[in-house]
């Protein structure tokens, strides 16, 4: 080899290496994760059914679900704890509750409460009213008393901590804290008096778009894996909040209902779907999405 084909070659390799360099840094972005994108996905109304701790169960087990909330008086209660206990990374939160809103199964309160129940002794159904059963909301009865409501909630809040110590947080099922702004007040004072930290007030919603009917009850299983998957791929950096309810799809499940919301079993496991789905679980690996609980927020002062 004379020294001008020794030249070419040194230029050639030269020239191989300067394009290698230039190449490595797109090959390096196109594994890059944004970072700062932290999400709690929190699974509602545990011990209410045996079909909604199963589905919870295999939501966290097989899927992303990171925080499960309890409701204290329902009649799956204890087993939603000994669930909960050989799980010991789920975090737990308590769904407050002065509501039993199926046709088929209820649960009375863990005091006496007698402004808060109907003639056989239950929880009345919901909240605010429902057209199709006239009556049967707290609204309407105007009977609550603060004084009883607080008592429950203490009740229900001691309860959980005594049978699941590390519970970390709390809110309300049926939209209990909309009643009346005392009530607000009380249940924010109550969750800073036992060390919870509130379960939306420190997060923002995970924008999904839900473009046919209510939340939760028109979309198709694909619709929903599509639309979480976009706001996965799309979201910015900051903590995250997505609630939901999952459950099973069985005889139990098809056996509840209430006006209005008749297709319980295939909604809720159709949650269970989603929160299993390899494409979701997948766009959050690709993200470097954190799935964490509210016990990794700093406490609320």
């Amino acid at each position: 080899m004379n020294k001008y084909s020794h030249g070419c070659w040194l230029a050639v390799l030269l020239l191989l290496g300067c394009t290698a360099a230039q190449g490595a840094p797109a090959k390096s972005a196109a594994v890059t994760k944004p970072a700062g994108i932290r999400l709690i996905v929190r699974g509602d109304d545990l011990g209410a059914l045996h079909g909604i701790d199963e589905g919870a169960e295999k939501a966290f087990t097989q899927g992303i679900m990171t925080v499960a909330h309890v409701i204290v008086p329902g009649p799956w209660f204890p087993e939603a704890v000994r669930i909960l206990k050989e799980h010991p990374e789920v975090d737990v939160g308590i769904h407050l509750a002065i509501t039993s809103e199926w046709s088929n199964v209820k649960w009375r309160p863990l005091t006496h409460a007698p402004s808060l129940v109907d003639e056989d002794g239950f929880f009345r159904p919901f909240i605010w009213p429902n057209k199709e059963l006239p009556g049967a909301s707290h609204k309407e009865a105007g009977t609550w008393n603060l004084e009883e409501i607080e008592a429950e909630l203490r009740a229900q809040i001691e309860l959980i901590k005594k049978r699941l110590p590390r519970v970390s947080n709390g809110g309300c099922h049926m939209g209990c804290d909309s009643l009346d702004p005392k009530v607000k007040d009380l249940i924010a004072r109550l969750l800073r008096e036992y060390g919870l930290n509130p379960d939306t007030s420190m997060v923002k919603p995970l924008p999904i778009e839900r473009a046919k009917g209510r939340p939760g009850n028109a979309l198709s299983l694909d619709e929903r894996v599509d639309a979480l998957v976009k706001a996965l791929q799309t979201v910015g950096p900051g903590d995250y909040n997505l609630v939901e309810h999952p459950a099973t799809n069985d005889p139990e499940m098809k056996a509840i209902a209430h006006p209005g919301y008749e297709n319980v079993a295939e909604d809720r496991a159709s949650v269970t779907a989603l929160w299993t789905s390899p494409k979701v679980k997948e766009a959050i690996a690709q993200r470097g999405i954190k799935l964490i609980g509210y016990r990794d927020l700093p406490k609320k002062k």
